[in-house]
């Protein structure tokens, strides 16, 4: 007998009884990207996202200019979801926003317009963690015959400019962080060791371009040794800016002449760190099913440790495409279609957070 997955159920049986369809508009605006989806019956039919370019001078996300790009992008950019879906806002079931955590004031916008959307038409509101959105990212579907989706239980590497956790996923409601770090987070080291190389923002981006023309094997930097699973980064950094502080006594144009092999050995040893941790954690809990989210999951170097870790330890593995790795609307809607199944809404006196 064929399987089907809950999406397709809940499809044939709309179409069977006449039923209306379930469909949900989300909004993103945890950082400086604007997103917003739309789901139906669990396909997504769209996402649409706006980046600020603005940052990129600063060298870092400024919070004000944020919250300001927000205002100005995040109608357009629902009109153009809605659009592109096919979708008039009067057949919406509900609306998912993020309600953090993450930027306030940037968040604000966001609940700001999702409350203020549901209440003129009259529709539930659904609040979504924005790290539970990540997560769930794995199973966003655009109603393709190839999709993987993870089976529970699953560790998930959670990794971005924030975040770098180790979460035990048993279902889409159950989670557990089991490790985290304590201090910097893997993207964030990524992007201040770029700085110090003189490297504009996002540094990540383009550390794991230049990587690819060295030896990451050439250097070596300093790498933590907690107890359990949780990871530390400060120390890699430190150990990353002491180097170059001695070597540009001796010669000014080390980084210069060095780059793409500090770049490369600087990527293996943040690679080298995170996949540690989760060997042990699989190892530990006997989970075969590993998925990788956030925006590292970008990285080249951290997805090909994944493919291997895979092959080496017969692994089923789990990298989501490029487009569901940085913020989005699409798993924020992913969090609100599973929420909206179980009658999860959230009330109007909402307020967002900046932290858990």
């Amino acid at each position: 007998m064929q399987a089907y997955s809950e999406n397709e159920q809940l499809l044939t049986r709309n179409i069977i009884f006449g039923m209306k369809p379930t469909i949900i508009l989300a909004i993103e605006s945890s950082c400086d990207d604007t997103s917003a989806a739309v789901i139906r019956d669990g396909i997504l039919l769209s996402n649409v996202t706006a980046s600020q370019k603005v940052h990129e001078e600063y060298g870092g996300v400024v919070p004000e200019l944020a919250s300001r790009a927000h205002q100005q992008n995040v109608l357009p950019v629902v009109d153009t979801a809605l659009r592109r879906a096919g979708v008039d806002r009067h057949e919406l079931s509900a609306i998912g926003f993020t309600r953090g955590p993450g930027l306030l004031g940037s968040l604000l916008v966001g609940t700001s317009f999702a409350k203020g959307m549901a209440l003129s038409l009259g529709i539930p509101l659904i609040e979504v963690n924005h790290l539970q959105g990540h997560v769930l990212a794995h199973f966003v579907s655009e109603g393709k015959a190839d999709e993987r989706h993870p089976e529970y239980p699953f560790l998930c590497l959670l990794v971005s400019g924030g975040n770098s956790q180790i979460v035990l996923v048993r279902a889409w409601n159950d989670m557990q962080i089991i490790g985290q770090t304590i201090d910097d987070a893997a993207g964030e080291a990524f992007d201040k060791c770029a700085k110090v190389m003189n490297l504009p923002y996002p540094g990540g981006p383009l550390i794991d371009r230049l990587a690819k023309e060295g030896d990451a094997e050439r250097f070596k930097f300093a790498k933590p040794n907690l107890p359990g699973y949780d990871y530390s980064f400060s120390g890699l950094k430190t150990s990353f800016l002491y180097f170059l502080r001695d070597n540009l006594k001796d010669n000014p144009d080390f980084i210069e002449q060095n780059k793409a092999d500090l770049c490369a050995s600087l990527q293996k040893t943040v690679v080298d760190i995170l996949m540690k941790k989760l060997r042990k954690a699989a190892k530990d809990l006997g989970i075969s099913h590993v998925a990788v989210a956030g925006g590292v999951s970008a990285n080249s170097a951290l997805r090909n440790a994944f493919i291997d870790y895979g092959k080496r330890y017969r692994a089923e593995v789990y990298i989501p495409p490029f487009s569901y790795t940085t913020d989005n609307a699409a798993m924020i809607a992913q969090v609100a279609y599973y929420k909206y199944g179980a009658g999860d809404f959230c009330p109007i006196e909402a307020v967002p957070f900046a932290r858990i």
